[in-house]
Formats: structure tokens, sequence, C-alpha cells
């Protein structure tokens, strides 16, 4: 039961449908405890959330690709077993600690922050409670909701399906800008690739179409240099592209009338993709796994320093997407949220729809628009109610036109205030379960044993014995 619950969750988050059941599967769940049902529950639930991993690697490494993702879903699986061991039974110590451990996935020594049960929302009307309380917030909201299940009160449950299902309008666009897809193999991007002439040639295919178009956004890494036909075709024009800066560092650059004016270094890396963790020790197992892979010896990157914007652009680089608080900081002055991503590495599967779900939640938390470009999709135009207005197909060279509106309004709540109140609110949940400890949920009934017996399996027999006793007598008479 709990590694069909795990499933149940899994299939609550993008981009599956059962969102709006959400707090209904976490009722149930919230009544076990120990490491088992932990673990159980964590295989079902990573064991689909992240299926697309293993299965990208596999399509592109071969058997051996498999390996690292079935080692971080058995990890993350190990984290829910910890969780619920610690929680002991006891339902909102394990609301306050589910919300703290997905705070924490943020900053551990190799960041994952993926699988937030607040993502259950980015498809329905209640994510825009993000703009208030952000992801984490929502997440706290679903498992509180729960809580006021298992006491016997579905109407809670019903309020987040209503939540759900309510439609939610954004602002009207007042520009457009054009979002260049190069669908580039990563592999050959990583073995040198120059792929210059290819952006050139879409941006120039989208101009000829939308000329009127003052913005364009090429995604992360998509030039090492940017071609020196660049001013031709772009005139006066903004361009903002991914490139390699010098440490290396992954950036994102800011041009305009023949040079760069500002640029970003991305900060949250990549473990095990742009760094790897220990690698003064491990450095011979990493080059070996590497070779194994095809892809040689690949460097650490630098990481950034200043979460600045380029201007009116808050620009951050595929996987800054998701850490809230990361874009939080980038947004502060901006007036248009700007993502560049590179998700060729997702491969087979779901795993672009997940990434494309977490940048929808951002433009929410900041009452921003969000414009995506991706090396082979999903690019789109995101606007501050969270809805995909405009997009691209997955894997295929493609121009977007993609609306949007710089902010004129102020700031969110979220945007003000960050995760501070919700931690601060899942730190006392924990605390009141723990002073409530009585509150526990009870374990499974078992049967218990008779007097002078050592378990109730012998209670069990010995009763039966007494029981067939008299029936012997009766047909020896």
């Amino acid at each position: 039961m709990p590694a069909l619950f795990g499933i149940l969750l899994a299939l609550a988050l993008p981009p599956f449908p059962l969102g709006f059941l959400l707090p209904f599967f976490l009722a149930w769940i919230l009544g076990g405890g120990g490491f088992r049902f932990g673990l159980a529950l964590g295989l079902g639930f990573w064991g689909v959330h992240l299926a697309w991993l293993p299965a990208s690697f596999l399509e592109r490494f071969g058997a051996f690709g498999l390996v690292p993702g079935l080692l971080l879903i058995l990890l993350l699986a190990v984290f829910f077993g910890v969780l619920f061991a610690l929680a002991g039974r006891r339902p909102l110590v394990l609301a306050g600690g589910w919300v703290l451990f997905e705070f924490l996935l943020a900053y551990l020594p190799w960041p994952f922050p993926w699988g937030y049960l607040g993502y259950a929302a980015t498809d329905g009307g209640v994510r825009a409670l993000a703009a208030a309380v952000g992801v984490n917030g929502l997440s706290l909201l679903a498992l509180a909701l729960a809580l006021l299940v298992r006491r016997g009160y579905p109407l809670a449950g019903l309020f987040w399906a209503a939540l759900w299902f309510l439609p939610l309008a954004g602002p009207a666009p007042s520009a457009e800008a054009l979002l260049v897809q190069g669908a580039v193999d990563p592999l050959e991007k990583v073995r040198g690739a120059e792929e210059g002439a290819r952006y050139l040639a879409l941006t120039r295919e989208g101009l000829a179409r939308h000329p009127g178009v003052r913005l364009v956004v090429w995604p992360e890494t998509a030039v090492p240099r940017l071609p020196r036909e660049t001013r031709a075709v772009l005139g006066e024009r903004t361009l903002i592209y991914g490139t390699w800066g010098p440490g290396p560092r992954n950036e994102v650059r800011l041009w305009r009338a023949g040079r760069d004016r500002a640029a970003y270094a991305k900060r949250r890396l990549v473990p095990f993709g742009e760094y790897f963790p220990g690698r003064a020790w491990l450095g011979p197992l990493y080059d070996a796994v590497l070779s194994r892979l095809g892809l040689g010896h690949l460097r650490d990157l630098v990481p950034g320093q200043k979460a600045e914007p380029l201007g009116p652009y808050a620009a951050f680089v595929c996987y800054e997407a998701d850490f809230p608080g990361e874009v939080r900081r980038l947004a502060k002055g901006a007036r248009l949220l700007v993502n560049v991503s590179n998700d060729g590495w997702f491969g087979a599967g779901y795993g672009r729809r997940q990434h494309l779900a977490m940048s929808r939640m951002r433009a929410v938390e900041n009452g921003l628009w969000l414009l995506r470009a991706a090396n082979d999709g999903i690019s789109a135009a995101i606007d501050p109610a969270g809805r995909v207005v405009a997009r691209t197909p997955e894997g295929v060279p493609a121009v977007l036109a993609a609306p949007f509106a710089l902010r004129e309004g102020g700031r969110t709540l979220y945007a003000r205030l960050g995760e501070l109140p919700v931690i601060g609110a899942a730190y006392l949940f924990v605390i009141l379960g723990l002073l409530g400890s009585g509150a526990r949920t009870p374990p499974p009934p078992r049967e218990r044993a008779g007097p002078g017996c050592a378990s109730a399996a012998a209670a069990r027999r010995r009763r039966i014995a007494a029981r067939a006793r008299p029936r012997a007598g009766r047909r020896r008479g």
C-alpha cells in the first residue's frame, strides 16, 4: 500500500492530471510511519516521478546509463524512509518535516529541488496562491488540508479541488520577443560543435516573419561566441544569449548594437554534470565513469557570484529555474523573467514538461512574464498567472513569436517575504506535533498473546487446540 500511494502521489504532480486529489492521497500517507513505510512510499513516488531520468540516460548512453538515475531514485527513497522514521507516526510532525525536507533539497551538497508537492497545483487555479506563499507554501497548504481530511473533514480536500478548477486570467501582452530553438544534440555541443550559423539562419527566418520584434532570445550555451554577421541580422535589436565565459562559466549575456552590455554567470550548477563533488578524492572514479559514458574529461565549471539582472531582464540559466529563492533574488529589480535552458539531456519521457512546470511556478511567485528559450524545447511564453500562452514543439528547430509585457505594478507578497513565513509555519507544525506526542497514529493492530504464550501465533494455536479437545472427547464416548 505505501508503494501504491507513492505512485498515486507521483500521478498528482506534473505532467500527470491528478493534482486535484492531492490532499486525499496525503491524508492516507500521513497515517503511516517507520523507515520501511517511507522507503516503500519513496520507491513508488520517485520511481514514477523520475522515471524519465534513467530512461533518457539509457537512450543516450546505453545500459550503463541506467545506473546514475536508479541510484538517485534509491537515495531519495531512503531520505523518505528517514523522514518517516523520525516523524514517529506523528502526522503533524510529518507534515511540517515534509516541507522542511523539500526546502533542504535545494541546499544539499548536491542539490536536487525536484518533487515538491506544491507543483501539483501547476495546472490548477490553486497555483495563484503561490504569489503569496510560493511553491513550498502550496506544499504546506496541501498537507494541512490532508490533516483535516484525516480528522474527518473531507470538505477540506474539496476546498483544494475547488481552487484547483478555478480559471485564471493574466494581464494582456504588449510586445513580442523571438525565441530561437536550435535543437542541437547536446553530445555534439560537448564535443565542440559550432552552431552559430544555425542560430543566425533561424533568427533571420523569424525576423522576416515578425519584423517588429525588438528582443531575441537564444538558449543556454547556444554559441561559444557570436558570429560576425550578428549585427547585420539583428540591427539595433537586443539579443539575450547563452554562452561560455571565463573560468569557465555558464553565462547568459545581453548584446545590443554590436557589443555585450551585461552578463550573468550561472550560480546554481548541476551536480555531477557541471561540477563533480569531491573530485579531489574521486577524480579517477569520475574519469572512468565519464569515459564509459563517452564524455571524456569534463571540467568543473565555476559558479557565478552576483545575483544581478541584465537591466530590466532577470535572466537565469536552466537548472536555476528549479530554485524559487534564486529566481526571487534575481527578480528583485527586474521587469521580465528570461530563462535560457538546454533540456536536450532530458531525452525521452516527460522531464522537459516537469521542467516547464517549475518555470511556470516561478512566473506566478514573482508576478512577472517569463520567456523561456530551450535548446530543443519546450520554449514558451508564460504569463504572471502561470499560463503557457505560446510554446514550441519538442525536439525540432523552431522560432516562436512570444508575447510578453514588462511589469508595471509592485512585487508579490512572496517576492517581498520569501520562504521564511512558510519555513516558520513548518517548524511550528513540528513543535506542536512533538508537544502533543500522545496524538500519534496507532500502529496496525496486532493480536495479543495469551498468558504464558510467546506470540499471537502461539495464542491462536492454543485456542484452536482448546476447541478441538471437547470434540475429540465426544467422538471417543
